[in-house]
């Protein structure tokens, strides 16, 4: 394999990308509605709520004349309640650690930025990657849900990165968007959470099939 890699950094989604985080989401969302009162979903209408941050998924999943307030409580609750059921079922993609470890053995700066919360992004990367990346964010008021593209192009300043320089991995309309609004190359992924049609219409510059292909992606 030629040891020069195409980009000098590479930027990952959590949700959908890097990990398998579904399983967790439904058990603790359920949790939290039927705590509160509301009606359960089902895997596939919590997956439909993925992708824009915590607030949206629960805004999605409560009944639809729940008050700000009263979502903003299951909010709280869903993010108290993380700790012990957020991340108990997740499991990285198949082939994912190798080609992590591959990228880092060949020198590239390697960041994660996701759209959910702060606080479980660096909790479940470092449960599940740890030492691997260089920089982690996650939603906060510091750095914006995507497709804003100020939290990417941050990334790549700590990392010492031009954009031109870099991709951004993701599964996402959302993912690829804001990579062609930092000027990255985007990389999406067969494996995530949104059909590859969504993701070519949204301007994916490449789709791959399986982990291993980030590490030959021109």
């Amino acid at each position: 394999m030629d040891e020069k890699l195409p980009f000098d950094a590479y930027v990952f989604d959590l949700d959908g990308t890097l990990l398998d985080t579904i399983p967790d989401l439904v058990v603790l969302t359920n949790t939290v509605l039927r705590e509160c009162g509301y009606p359960e979903h089902t895997r596939e209408e919590i997956l439909s709520y993925v992708g824009n941050g915590a607030f949206t998924l629960i805004k999605q999943a409560v009944p639809p004349n729940t008050s700000i307030a009263d979502t903003q409580a299951a909010l709280d609750r869903w993010k108290a309640s993380y700790a012990t059921l957020g991340h108990r079922l997740t499991l990285p993609y198949a082939g994912m650690p190798e080609m992590l470890h591959q990228l880092k053995s060949r020198g590239a700066k390697l960041a994660v930025l996701s759209n959910k919360f702060d606080a479980a992004t660096q909790s479940v990367i470092a449960e599940h990657f740890p030492g691997v990346f260089d920089v982690v964010h996650g939603e906060c008021d510091e750095f914006p849900r995507k497709p804003d593209p100020a939290g990417l192009l941050r990334t790549l300043q700590e990392l010492g990165v031009a954009p031109s320089r870099a991709a951004y991995v993701g599964d996402s309309a959302g993912d690829m968007e804001v990579a062609r609004r930092a000027n990255t190359f985007s990389i999406g992924v067969a494996w995530g959470y949104q059909p590859t049609e969504v993701l070519q219409k949204a301007g994916a510059n490449i789709i791959i099939e399986v982990p291993a292909d980030v590490l030959t992606t021109y």
